[in-house]
C-alpha cells in the first residue's frame, strides 16, 4: 500500500509549519522576545498560526491516510487535501496580518479546516460502520 497523494500534503504541511516557525522566529527577533510571548500581539499570533496548525494537522493527516488506504477516490483526496491546505494557509495569513483580531482569511481558513475534520471523520467512520456490518 502506497499513500502517495496523503503523503503530499503531509509534506506539503510540513513545509508550511516551517515557513510558520519561521515567521514566529522573525516576529521574536523583531520584538526582542526570546521565551514566552512578552505581551506582544504580533507574536502571539505568529505564535498561535503555528500552534493552531500543529493543533489540528495529526488527526486531519491521518484521517486523510487512512481514506487513502480506504482506496478513497483520488479526486476526492486531492479535494480534501487541497481545502485542508488552503484552509490552513489562509487561517495563518488571516491570523497574523489581524494580529488575533477578526479577518475574513482566518475565518474562511477555519471553515474549510473545519469541513475537512467533518467529512473526514464521517467518511472513515461510515468506512468502518459499513465494513463491520458487512462482514457480521
Amino acid at each position: 500500500m502506497t499513500f502517495y497523494i496523503s503523503g503530499l500534503y503531509a509534506g506539503l504541511t510540513g513545509l508550511l509549519l516551517l515557513l510558520l516557525s519561521a515567521v514566529v522566529v522573525s516576529v521574536r527577533v523583531k520584538t526582542k522576545v526570546g521565551i514566552g510571548d512578552g505581551n506582544q500581539p504580533a507574536l502571539i499570533a505568529a505564535m498561535r498560526a503555528q500552534g493552531n496548525l500543529i493543533e489540528y494537522a495529526p488527526l486531519v493527516l491521518l484521517l486523510l491516510a487512512m481514506a487513502e488506504a480506504a482506496h478513497l477516490d483520488a479526486v476526492w483526496l486531492h479535494t480534501f487535501g487541497i481545502a485542508w491546505l488552503l484552509g490552513r494557509v489562509l487561517h495563518a495569513v488571516g491570523m497574523i496580518k489581524a494580529q488575533g483580531n477578526v479577518h475574513s482569511g482566518r475565518m474562511i481558513g477555519i471553515l474549510l479546516t473545519w469541513i475537512t475534520l467533518l467529512l473526514l471523520s464521517l467518511l472513515n467512520s461510515w468506512y468502518w460502520v459499513a465494513s463491520y456490518w458487512l462482514a457480521n
